[in-house]
């Protein structure tokens, strides 16, 4: 009997022009989006108020956040920063948002 690999859908930002994208990758790239696309949700349903309380998405928070260890979040962050996916701000800790650009899913299409 055969067993067949199991379908994962990946973000369509986890895919990156400038690297190789194997499944690994991917999926951790994916993770991460999906907690900055939650965030970011989040702060505009509570009027930015996200970044007042302290629940600011740092790297720690990040891999926190997706159950990865913390070079490998920063690893994954760096190479979406490299393609303008998401961006770092204001001081040390950084705080990662998504900054709009890459490719947009199906979803996002039919409610935007």
């Amino acid at each position: 009997m055969q067993r067949r690999k199991e379908e994962f859908k990946y973000h369509p930002n986890a895919y990156l022009e400038r690297k190789r994208n194997v499944v690994r990758g991917l999926k951790a790239r994916t993770k991460i989006l999906e907690v900055l696309t939650m965030a970011a949700a989040a702060a505009i349903n509570e009027g930015e108020e996200i970044r007042e309380k302290g629940d600011e998405l740092t790297i720690k928070a990040v891999s926190k956040s997706t159950a990865m260890s913390y070079p490998s979040s920063f690893h994954h962050l760096r190479l979406l920063e490299e393609e303008e996916i998401v961006k770092r701000e204001g001081k040390r800790p950084y705080k990662w948002i998504l900054t709009g650009k890459g490719q947009k899913s199906l979803d996002e299409l039919d409610s935007g």
